[in-house]
């Protein structure tokens, strides 16, 4: 992999042109590549190293982006500054302002709108990648956001080195790089760049994290350990996928979509079992979109997605039917076991709970309420 080779270089201060090579190395395929820089020291770095190394013969065209979220007054001035940086290395760039204002103060929506806007101007331009240029210390501080969170296996594989969005490949080439190596090249290559002053506003739960990282590092767990750890559990997570995806279509053969017999998925492991029903309910909502309403599903969560499949598992163990609703829809298993998944319909108004009891040959039901949103 890319990002075990340039993590196993020794790198040397500023980035020379064979370090950018290696880093960049697997990019050559691409037709045309969207940089998203900000103008901070670690997408600049990525801007002219990028710049440097598609300047041989056959490499890719670029496009460089700055997304202005217009929070800050000075946000137009640094995005035209990343314009006039990267026409004098010969380079098309475009800002793209964020008017919809709707969430403006969220991190999360600030974040969704910048890859809608820099997704919608790929598809404009003609790009087939995206360039973004997180660092290793920027996955150091993902995982232990995910951590703090009550995070699963996948979030504990972080951001990935190159994942798809809407037909674009989004790639992060510096995921094993330290920042600090970003910001001392572009000191040493006089590159200028700008700081964020929201990078140090502890009302953002990152930049918390950001101010403790140097404790944990005296510990042991710096950022390179904890990119180590990302790297281990993604190829953990890729395996139990396809498993879970091998166990999921065998089901799908023996009773059609939207059905799950629980006597097969209880002779699986446990790990596998929840995400097999994680997806089968994932591939209900989509089947049912129109049922649903329009926008996004309901949150799928960790938390419930356990423990209905614990109530399930309990039920079926006792013979007993039960009905279970899970991220808009209603799991209804009769008392051979059969899950159906269908949507869940109107809720009655009263006592809340996240399950409704089937009562079934005068047995009490096994259903489990109180599941944490």
């Amino acid at each position: 992999m890319i990002a075990r080779r340039a993590r196993r270089q020794d790198m040397t201060l500023p980035l020379d042109a064979a370090a950018f090579a290696a880093i960049f190395k697997g990019l050559e395929d691409a037709g045309t590549i969207l940089l998203a820089v900000s103008g901070g020291p670690d997408s600049t770095a990525m801007m002219h190293g990028v710049a440097r190394w598609a300047a041989a013969r056959g490499r890719p065209a670029l496009q460089v982006a700055t997304v202005d979220h217009q929070i800050r007054s000075a946000s137009r001035f640094e995005a035209e500054a990343v314009g006039d940086a990267a026409a004098r290395l010969g380079l098309p760039h475009a800002v793209l302002p964020w008017t919809d204002r709707r969430g403006a103060t969220s991190q999360e929506a600030a974040r969704r709108a910048r890859y809608r806007l820099l997704t919608d101007h790929a598809a404009v331009v003609g790009a087939t990648h995206l360039l973004t240029a997180h660092t290793v210390d920027d996955q150091a501080e993902t995982l232990m956001l995910r951590l703090a969170a009550g995070t699963g296996m996948a979030g504990l594989a972080g951001m990935r080195r190159e994942t798809r969005r809407t037909g674009l490949r989004h790639v992060r080439p510096f995921l094993s790089v330290p920042k600090r190596l970003l910001v001392e090249t572009c000191r040493a290559e006089g590159w200028a760049f700008v700081e964020d002053p929201s990078n140090a506003d502890a009302a953002y739960g990152r930049t918390r994290w950001r101010t403790l990282m140097p404790l944990l590092a005296a510990e042991g767990l710096d950022a390179p350990r904890l990119g180590r750890l990302a790297e281990r559990v993604a190829r953990a997570e890729e395996a139990l996928d396809r498993t879970a995806h091998a166990a999921s279509a065998r089901m799908q053969v023996a009773l059609g979509p939207g059905r799950i017999d629980m006597a097969a998925l209880s002779r699986e492991p446990e790990e596998i079992a929840l995400r097999v029903l994680r997806a089968a309910v994932e591939d209900a909502q989509e089947r049912n979109r129109s049922t649903l309403g329009e926008g996004a599903p309901p949150a799928l969560r960790l938390e419930r997605a356990e423990a209905c499949l614990a109530a399930l598992l309990g039920a079926r163990t006792a013979g007993q039917p039960l009905r279970r609703t899970l991220a808009g829809l209603a799991l209804d298993m009769d008392r051979f076991g059969c899950v159906t998944i269908r949507p869940e319909g109107a809720r009655r108004r009263g006592r809340s709970g996240s399950v409704t009891a089937t009562e079934g040959n005068g047995t009490r039901s096994l259903g489990i309420g109180g599941a944490r949103p």
